[in-house]
């Protein structure tokens, strides 16, 4: 580690001899601090309500959908009702058909159809435009709320299930939101609209129907609490497996350098399996509702048929509202039929923003003061480490009570053994980690008090194990200072004597060095 007075001031905190295996840092099997659990243990309306009031755009414009909705779904019942007249007024009227009115009525209807159709158009474009933009302002939220948390919570999560958290858990939502929410809007409307023209058909008939679905209703409460759970083991092993998958593409190279392709394949496949096991599991409680739901359709119009055929012979009824009704029985047993596909999304979206919420509510242990921190003073800085000890999750403490003082233009070598927290002692330093005991101060300035914009430029950690972006050589050299210049790339490389070794380079700074910087040998990756 150095401190150079003739770098402007700025520290830099350089470990030699850095592991990869420190004794008790957690990693991607044997977990660490984890993510909050809050988020599962939350009903599914809680968190459908609080993941929709975390993006304030899905309730944009929200009274004009709820109308389109209702004008989607209120040109169904006109087919229904003009039945019925054309029966009753129609083809029944007195001295015979009068085929004026049921040419009007078709006409009429016809309109109304045409008018259902552009209605649904409207509410299609507009549900798509809200989610997609809900959806956006989610990811950044997720994805902003992972970078923000420390480097001990990132490792208690695999790398594949804190991505599948802002890619896939937030697809499912997305489903959710523009296909099984339009059905939902629909078909409540739906529901709303063919339950009070039954009721005005027939009061008797309108009961009959409501109490033949009334046990499918509460049946359904209940079994949603099981499905969720098992859409919630689904995401999980999601998470797994993109996990799996994606350290496997990223370690290619050392899985064939040591010949392990088979049994890398078959850490894969048990993952894959897993995911497979846990869909089918879910899919098939989700098949159960659907002969439930026909064979419950099935006794409520063969009910409908007995008991209005029995209140027609005693008047009550007439013919075209009785057929009518059918009709009614049918848009009403639609969204029932159809609710059980809602059910379904809604369940993996559920699962998905629990898994999001669950990032979202993890508050991060090593928090940016902003606004309220302290500023760095210019030049040389004095660090000061005071009984400092630290210990990684679930390992033994690495650090013991350590003090330390280290002037301002020295430069210091920190040197032990494998495991005896020399990378520990440089992300103290640069506060990617905060001590369990003890306080380190820079600058006679507490570190938890200083602003990261502020550390960041002062103090900075350049790991044995250099990682590079998937950009140009330039992108890279700039990616701590945005504002340089080619010239300034170009004299910094000039200075560590690497001139020569730009100018073999075939496309010199903008060389692409690929994923992770594999295009370059380890060295030239350090050197970077």
């Amino acid at each position: 580690m150095t401190t150079d007075s003739t770098k402007a001031g700025t520290t830099t905190a350089n470990t030699a001899k850095t592991n990869t295996a420190r004794t008790g840092e957690p990693n991607a099997d044997t977990g660490g601090t984890g993510l909050s659990g809050a988020a599962a243990d939350e009903g599914a309306l809680s968190t459908l309500k609080r993941g929709i009031l975390l993006s304030p755009e899905f309730r944009s414009g929200l009274p004009w959908t709820v109308v389109l909705a209702l004008l989607a779904t209120a040109g169904r019942v006109v087919v229904p009702i003009a039945v019925q007249q054309t029966i009753d007024r129609g083809l029944g009227a007195p001295g015979g058909p009068d085929i004026g009115f049921v040419r009007t009525a078709v006409l009429l209807c016809a309109v109304a159809v045409v008018g259902t159709a552009v209605c649904a158009y409207l509410l299609n474009v507009r549900l798509y435009k809200m989610s997609e933009s809900g959806l956006a302002s989610l990811r950044v939220k997720a994805f902003r709320h992972v970078h923000d948390l420390s480097m001990l919570t990132q490792s208690g999560e695999r790398r594949g299930s804190l991505v599948s958290r802002v890619t896939s858990d937030v697809d499912q939502i997305s489903q959710f939101m523009q296909s099984g929410g339009l059905m939902f809007l629909v078909s409540i409307g739906q529901l709303f609209v063919a339950s009070l023209l039954m009721v005005v058909y027939s009061w008797q008939l309108a009961l009959l129907v409501w109490v033949s679905f009334l046990p499918l209703a509460f049946a359904l409460r209940s079994f949603q609490r099981i499905l969720s759970r098992a859409y919630m083991r689904v995401r999980e092993r999601t998470g797994d497996m993109l996990a799996a998958i994606s350290e496997s593409v990223v370690g290619a190279a050392v899985i064939r350098a040591y010949a392990s392709e088979e049994r890398t394949g078959r850490r894969v496949e048990r993952t894959v399996d897993a995911h497979r096991d846990a869909q089918a599991r879910a899919q098939a409680m989700v098949a159960l509702t659907f002969p439930v739901s026909e064979l419950v359709a099935a006794v409520a119009t063969a009910a409908v048929v007995i008991v209005g055929t029995l209140l027609g012979i005693a008047g009550q009824v007439s013919a075209g509202e009785l057929v009518a009704f059918l009709f009614l029985v049918t848009l009403f047993v639609s969204p029932m039929q159809t609710a059980t596909e809602v059910f379904n999304q809604a369940q993996n979206a559920i699962a998905g923003w629990r898994r999001v919420l669950s990032v979202l509510d993890t508050a991060p242990d090593v928090a940016d003061p902003g606004e309220d921190g302290e500023t760095l003073p210019r030049g040389p800085v004095e660090v000061r480490f005071e009984n400092v000890s630290f210990a990684y999750p679930g390992g033994p403490t690495v650090l013991h009570d350590v003090s330390v003082d280290i002037a301002p233009g020295s430069r210091v070598a920190v040197v032990g053994q494998t495991g005896s927290g020399k990378t520990t002692f440089a992300k103290l330093l640069t506060r990617l980690m905060d001590p369990a005991s003890g306080r380190i101060l820079v600058g006679g300035v507490p570190l938890d008090r200083v602003r990261f914009s502020s550390l960041r430029e002062r103090i900075v950690m350049v790991p044995q194990d250099g990682f590079l972006f998937d950009a140009s050589l330039a992108d890279n050299i700039r990616y701590g200072r945005p504002d340089a210049s080619d010239d300034d790339l170009v004299l910094a490389l000039t200075e560590l004597g690497l001139a020569d070794w730009l100018d073999g380079l075939p496309d010199g700074l903008r060389t692409p060095v690929g994923q992770r910087g594999e295009s370059l040998s380890a060295g030239e990756r350090q050197l970077v």
